[in-house]
């Protein structure tokens, strides 16, 4: 390739196309030299050093260079361990601002910076050039018509998130064309539109999307891939993978006309990003990218030994997020995601990373300042997974004003209390009402909490309730991967079962979850899959499994076919019901002038809840009255909002219990609109009132509304 190179500017960083040429920017602190590396259409490469440098930003401008180039960098600088150097110029290097990448790394010695089986480790230096194994960044054109599309802006309070892995949604779709399944293309598909607009749910939250490890080392051997994606290589581009129309830049076309369909559709698009850690892993890992552009300023490195990394997320390395620089990446790869790609929010995978600015979680880090005072991702949706696995890394109710957060505790107190386990209904009443405790104290609201019963690690719905035990043998980990605390029930049979009892209580503790759920305060996340009854076969992580046992199962008994129809009809409940969607915390005490309190417990036999009941572990049955007169909120003209009241029935208890009418509530007239006993919400309810009494069966929830 004959080819100039002119000085070109050190911003934006990245590839950028200007119509007549390609200015390329790099930021290296530490490195004595760059070179440019592009490929023609035989995989030959020829070599640019980028002599221009501006506060640390490597930069260069080659005419000519259009749209589909392909290419990667090569840095140099001092190949030195032990103080946290590992440069290497025999190794191609992704561009961390990429907004495009076509291929998958192939796992082989030569991508590793340092050569196999040597007696001092990584310490060695491989001369081997492993630019035939890395895939290569691709010029893109960011030109494209969004026909007026914008960010939906759905009121949080008003949402209901369905997480959901972009290739397992589609991969087995029978009236998905083969050539879309699995794609960008496939979740827009009309017949996969089809199904979410008549779930109900308002945004998806798909798995990870950025270009990710696909194969990692420790899986080649086992012929299992990296199906979640949680290896993150690169934080623009979108997994080409996914991509039915190409991978030379077609996948980002591709990744942003399924943003405008799913937004035609009224539906919101959340991504689960990764800037917690890297697919470079720690110091045996490969050099794919940030460690050989320069891994003393990119990663968190051992103080009194640089030579291995700090690692708060079980992934054998943290980004630096205490270098300016790193902040300006994950914050650059955020802006471009809304403002180029339109997406709607994030969810962060093991947020209290990107919270340790020293050692400790610190909820001050200049990482939320940022955030904060930002214009444009101040004001998208921010949902964070708030752990790590470092010490002290729990930090559940600790986030930030903007912030919501995955509510583990939500999760853990309900399925402690259909499984019928000892715990305190004083938790139970607290998780339901949106986590006041967790959240209140710093002027978050209910839709601070993200409530979910079953997420994409650990046990789907169905396997909840039919298993006690993870069953991972698949992995090829000896069964020792994922949860062993689950917090599950079997119903009394492990596994699969004929047993018509057995199946009868799953069925109707799986409707159990969803309702409680979908009606507690907070906003509900249900896991793609769920509402049909998928299992994975007791697999508590799935991570590695890109097969059926992760793939939806689109092929429905008769039963599970059931369970989407009660699913459809209990999203479409919510919807209708303001109750069930607050905006602000209740308070225990008429608001407005109905004569009664906007939220009241009782006990099965109709009195109100003791202290005694409250804190007592083995007690398993409440119910709960939520009066819809005392919303204490106005819709968009200012009038205030009035709803229905509602008297909410749970009986946990292994034995039918009795309920009756609370004495200060027997004067209306209460209709049966859920029954977790039945397979549909009820249309035409019994109505009860006066000193009528309602005989629950074992494990099982009624909801009455008031007439």
């Amino acid at each position: 390739m004959d080819l100039k190179i002119w000085p070109g500017k050190s911003y934006p960083l990245g590839a950028t196309w200007d119509g007549e040429g390609t200015n390329f920017s790099l930021f290296s602190e530490n490195a004595t030299g760059v070179e440019l590396c592009l490929f023609d259409e035989q995989n030959q490469e020829t070599r640019l050093p980028l002599t221009e440098v501006n506060h640390f930003v490597w930069h260069g401008y080659v005419p000519n260079v259009k749209p589909g180039q392909r290419y990667g960098y090569r840095v140099y600088g001092p190949f030195l361990p032990s103080y946290g150097h590992r440069f290497n110029g025999n190794k191609l290097l992704i561009d961390p601002y990429a907004k495009a990448i076509a291929g998958v790394i192939q796992h082989d010695e030569a991508i590793f910076g340092y050569p196999w089986e040597m007696a001092d480790e990584d310490m060695g230096f491989s001369e081997y050039n492993d630019a035939h194994l890395m895939p290569k960044g691709i010029v893109i054109d960011d030109d494209f018509d969004w026909e007026e599309d914008d960010l939906l802006r759905i009121p949080t309070h008003e949402s209901v998130i369905y997480e959901v892995h972009v290739k397992g949604f589609t991969q087995q779709h029978p009236d998905i064309p083969p050539a879309l399944r699995g794609t960008y293309a496939g979740l827009a598909h009309p017949a996969a539109i089809a199904h979410l607009k008549s779930l109900g749910v308002t945004a998806v939250e798909l798995l990870p999307v950025h270009h990710f490890l696909a194969r990692p080392g420790h899986l080649v051997p086992k012929g299992l891939t990296n199906y979640w994606g949680y290896d993150t290589i690169n934080f623009f581009s979108p997994y080409s993978g996914y991509s039915a129309s190409g991978k030379n830049g077609e996948q980002v076309t591709e990744f942003k006309e399924m943003v405008k369909t799913l937004h035609k559709a009224g539906i919101e698009v959340i991504l689960d990003v990764v800037y917690n850690h890297t697919g470079e892993g720690n110091q045996m890992g490969p050099t794919l990218s940030l460690r050989g552009i320069d891994n003393a300023s990119y990663y968190r490195l051992v103080e009194e030994n640089p030579r291995y990394y700090m690692d708060f997320t079980g992934c054998g390395n943290s980004l630096n997020v205490r270098h300016p620089q790193v902040l300006k990446l994950i914050t650059d790869s955020l802006r471009y995601w809304v403002l180029e790609m339109h997406v709607d929010g994030f969810r962060f995978d093991l947020a209290a990373a990107l919270a340790r600015e020293l050692y400790d979680v610190n909820n001050l880090a200049a990482f939320f300042n940022i955030i904060h005072q930002d214009p444009v991702l101040s004001t998208v949706k921010l949902i964070a997974e708030p752990w790590d696995v470092g010490e002290g890394g729990y930090q559940i109710g600790n986030f930030p004003l903007l912030w919501s957060e995955w509510n583990g505790k939500y999760r853990d107190t309900i399925r402690d209390f259909w499984a019928g386990k000892d715990s305190s209904l004083g938790e139970f009443a607290s998780r339901f009402t949106g986590s006041s405790d967790l959240y209140e104290s710093n002027g978050r609201k209910p839709s601070a909490s993200i409530n979910f019963i079953t997420a994409h690690d650990g046990f789907t719905l169905n396997d909840l309730v039919s298993y006690n035990d993870r069953h991972n043998e698949d992995n090829g980990e000896d069964n020792e991967d994922g949860h062993k605390d689950n917090r599950s029930w079997n119903c009394g049979e492990e596994g699969e079962t004929d047993d018509p009892e057995i199946l009868a209580l799953r069925h109707r503790q799986r409707r159990n979850f969803l309702v409680t759920l979908m009606l507690s305060q907070g906003v509900p996340m249900l896991l793609g899959g769920d509402e049909m009854g998928r299992t994975q076969k007791g697999n508590n992580n799935a991570y590695c499994q890109d097969n059926e046992i992760s793939w939806l199962n689109w092929q429905l008994t008769p039963e599970n076919r059931d369970l989407l129809e009660f699913t459809k009809q209990l999203i479409e409940f919510r919807h209708k019901n303001p109750l069930f969607q607050r905006r602000n915390w209740f308070q225990g005490r008429e608001i407005h002038g109905s004569g009664v309190h906007d939220i009241a417990w009782f006990n099965p036999d109709g009195g109100e809840m003791s202290e005694h009941q409250w804190n007592e572990g083995y007690i398993q049955a409440i119910a709960i009255f939520l009066n819809g007169e005392e919303l204490d909120a106005c819709d968009e003209h200012g009038e205030r909002i009035i709803g229905d009241s509602f008297l909410l029935l749970f009986n946990a208890h292994h034995e039918p219990l009795d309920f009756a009418i609370p004495e200060g509530l027997q004067n209306w007239r209460w209709q049966v609109v859920i029954d977790t006993e039945l397979t549909q919400l009820v249309k035409l309810g019994k109505i009860y009132q006066g000193e009528d009494e309602l005989t629950l069966v074992d494990r099982s929830l009624v909801v009455l509304r008031r007439l």
